[in-house]
């Protein structure tokens, strides 16, 4: 099983970042220990990026290649209208995950466009949100 991880703007910045909110794990910590605990179970591919035209590229290009998608959209989230509209033409199982409890920030972060669009969204576990996300994409395609 092959999944994709999009990682969207400013988590290249993990580490250094408010690490009050986001912790001090760099982001290559968090995609390498995401591998190590699906080893055997899933291959993983990552991209990172600042820019939302190549998040929609990325999903757009990964039905033939993948049977999962894991998205952090970051703040696209909350108001990008083309990464909700690029997921919904997938036919494949997109989870979003997010490293904070996005019902516990601003108000703002409350408005979630781009999870209407996904299976379901993992929120406030850390980097275990990307664990929980990827569990719940192989659930889904084992029909459980």
């Amino acid at each position: 099983m092959r999944i994709l991880v999009i990682n969207g703007p400013n988590l290249c910045a993990l580490g250094k970042r408010e690490p009050e909110i986001y912790g001090n794990l760099t982001l290559d910590k968090i995609n390498s220990n995401l591998k190590d605990r699906l080893k055997g179970t899933a291959d993983l591919d990552f991209i990172t990026t600042n820019y939302e035209g190549e998040i929609i590229s990325a999903i757009l290009d990964s039905v033939e290649k993948y049977q999962g998608i894991i998205i952090n959209p970051g703040a696209y989230a909350h108001y990008s209208i083309a990464i909700m509209d690029s997921i919904r033409s997938v036919s494949i199982p997109v989870v979003e995950v997010h490293l904070t409890n996005i019902n516990g920030r601003e108000n703002f972060r409350k408005n979630m466009v781009t999870a209407e669009a996904c299976i379901g969204c993992i929120s406030g576990f850390g980097e275990f949100s990307y664990y929980l996300g990827a569990l719940a994409i192989i659930n889904n395609l084992q029909g459980k």
